[in-house]
């Protein structure tokens, strides 16, 4: 084989993207950081701050907000985009519910927000376990008010979605995550279609229900894409948008293909306001459950806003 031979060249090896200076964050060193993790590993249980690698996690943990993440820390699924390991979970904790609602207390959260991994061995997907915590923080932390992001509980969905909405959450998101041109690579395992059925079934079951559902930018979507997604959020009557920078947690997941700017997340903010979401959440840094309790509030001031406009 000759030199020239470009064959025997070595070839570099693809660089990840490096962040820009927007996306950047600061190490969690805070008191109120190591109190918050103290707490959970206490009451055994996971969160999905640290599962996700959640970049928000420092600023959160410091002011003692968590998201609890239910039903353990082994998701039966593998998304392309996803930090929280795969395999077999172990079995339901059925102390689960009452530690999360006793993490709510001591924690004085006045908004609350419980997500899962996916369950898809369970005959239920796990619905039973979301409506025990609901219930255990209506009797520990009556004022609590309760968000909850549940999975699209594959093949089960209707029943779940009935189960849970009975329970009375005040607010149920439940995230598309991206166009569907590309859920075979980033979201194999679900259907677009199945969980925009499942955001309209909420509201079908119980209208007074504030939805919610996010996606992320940068996985090499289109902009009209992205604004067909909106449009069939509304069609699903989903008040809440929130929109932010995929971040690729290890090398061994979905690079990211763009860091979108600052001004595309408010241009493409405004385009939802215009579009008839109540509330729009939309940065770099913007997460399902990042400031959540403030924008429940501006939520509920939107609603009463619209009411008396009507």
């Amino acid at each position: 084989m000759s030199e020239a031979d470009p064959i025997s060249v070595p070839q570099p090896r693809p660089e990840r993207q490096r962040k820009p200076d927007w996306i950047r964050v600061k190490a969690p060193t805070s008191v109120g950081f190591s109190e918050t993790r103290a707490l959970m590993r206490r009451l055994n249980l996971a969160t999905v701050c640290e599962e996700a690698a959640c970049p928000n996690i420092g600023e959160c943990w410091t002011k003692k907000h968590a998201t609890v993440m239910i039903l353990g820390d082994v998701c039966t699924r593998a998304c392309a985009f996803c930090n929280v390991k795969t395999g077999m979970p172990r079995k339901v904790d059925p102390l689960e519910p009452q530690h999360t609602a006793d993490a709510a207390a001591e924690l004085g959260l006045e908004h609350i927000v419980i997500t899962s991994v996916d369950r898809d061995d369970l005959p239920d997907g796990g619905a039973s376990q979301f409506v025990k915590v609901i219930e255990a923080l209506r009797r520990t932390t009556p004022t609590t008010t309760i968000e909850i992001l549940t999975p699209d509980f594959r093949n089960k969905a209707e029943a779940a979605v009935e189960a849970i909405v009975a329970a009375r959450p005040d607010v149920y998101n439940h995230n598309l995550e991206t166009v569907p041109r590309l859920y075979p690579t980033i979201r194999p395992g679900a259907r677009y279609y199945a969980s925009l059925r499942l955001l309209e079934s909420v509201k079908r079951h119980d209208p007074s229900i504030f939805t919610k559902s996010g996606i992320m930018l940068g996985l090499g979507e289109e902009r009209l894409e992205v604004h067909q997604v909106m449009d069939d959020m509304r069609s699903a009557d989903v008040d809440f948008l929130t929109m932010g920078q995929y971040l690729q947690p290890t090398p061994k997941h979905t690079k990211v293909m763009d860091f979108v700017t600052p001004q595309a997340f408010n241009a493409y903010a405004a385009i939802a306001r215009a579009k008839g979401f109540l509330l729009v959440a939309s940065s770099p840094l913007t997460r399902s459950s990042y400031h959540a309790g403030e924008d429940f509030e501006r939520l509920r001031a939107a609603r009463e806003a619209k009411l008396a406009r009507a």
